[in-house]
């Protein structure tokens, strides 16, 4: 923070190549472009569910000062270090919110509370699945109060949270991407950069359509192999071999459904979900729209908390 303030007082006084009349703006885009001695050390993390607590103890597992935040008292009591609300949060002088929660809605009512509270300079980094028109709306509002704000979805499930292994999308400002590099790299096998806000979320929910559409497609498959007396086994094993093979047959099936473990963490309602946002964006035609209709139907019938790799045990949808 005393590092901000030198530099905003250097801005005003002997010039910049960026000339800003609001105070509050001149300090937001200081921190965008400011030194190698502003990194990311105390990091808040609001929704400590499934992803988020993974996340929480990577982080905080990388040397980062962590404090966690959720509505639910009990997964509160699941990690080390926890504000009781939102508030006490954003009073710990955080350099940076990551975000994991379930729906845009979600989204924009706890970064309401968060623009309110957070100081200039913060970077809320939000890794909830959500559609791209919701995550531009983030970020303007969050530049209007001097803070930054990236949409970066992630992919890897709860292993891949806890392991640091996960695929993050990220949406926003190049120089924001750069800025939270010392959060998404403990999470991340490789962090994409998918272009400006809303981006990393267009690209999350067209990844999410592919992965539904091919766990679809495998209950197919495993369907027509147990009618002609072919065993999953034989079929996987000859299946990643060849040209239809994806993560789904070389990691879901295998995993979760051969296995009979159905423990992947991420559930069918979270799916269904998914596939709406993407059957609604522009570019959507009629096969991604199916695909969502099955995926509704499906969930209603198996059940919104049961594993979504379930869906390919199905009768033929």
């Amino acid at each position: 923070m005393f590092g901000q303030a030198r530099r905003f007082w250097r801005l005003i006084t002997i010039g910049a190549p960026l000339a800003v009349a609001d105070p509050v703006l001149a300090l937001y885009h200081l921190r965008q472009s400011s030194s190698e001695e502003d990194v990311l050390q105390r990091i808040g993390v609001v929704g400590l569910g499934a992803m988020g607590i993974g996340m929480a103890r990577t982080l905080a597992g990388a040397g980062l000062d962590v404090i966690g935040f959720d509505v639910d008292a009990q997964k509160r009591q699941a990690f080390a270090a926890t504000a009781e609300s939102l508030e006490a949060l954003c009073g710990g002088r955080l350099d940076a919110v990551v975000l994991s929660l379930p729906n845009d809605a979600i989204v924009r009512e706890v970064m309401s509370a968060l623009l309110k509270a957070l100081p200039s300079g913060t970077l809320v980094i939000d890794t909830s699945t959500i559609g791209p028109d919701t995550a531009r709306d983030m970020q303007r509002d969050a530049a209007k109060q001097g803070l930054g704000y990236l949409d970066c979805p992630v992919s890897g499930g709860p292993a891949g949270a806890a392991s640091g292994s996960l695929l993050i999308m990220a949406g926003g400002a190049e120089r924001d991407v750069n800025a939270a590099l010392p959060v998404l790299e403990p999470l991340a096998r490789k962090v994409a950069r998918c272009g400006g806000p809303g981006a990393g979320a267009t690209v999350k929910l067209a990844n999410n359509v592919l992965c539904a559409g091919h766990l679809l497609l495998a209950g197919e498959a495993m369907r027509i192999a147990e009618a002609g007396g072919v065993s999953a086994d034989a079929l996987l094993s000859a299946l990643n071999e060849g040209s239809g093979r994806s993560a789904v047959s070389e990691v879901n099936l295998p995993r979760w459904v051969v296995s009979g473990s159905f423990d992947s963490g991420f559930t069918m309602g979270l799916m269904k979900k998914d596939v709406g946002l993407a059957a609604a964006l522009p570019g959507a035609g009629r096969l991604s729209q199916e695909i969502s209709a099955r995926w509704q139907a499906a969930s209603a019938a198996i059940g919104d908390s049961e594993d979504f790799n379930r869906i390919v045990e199905g009768p033929a949808p």
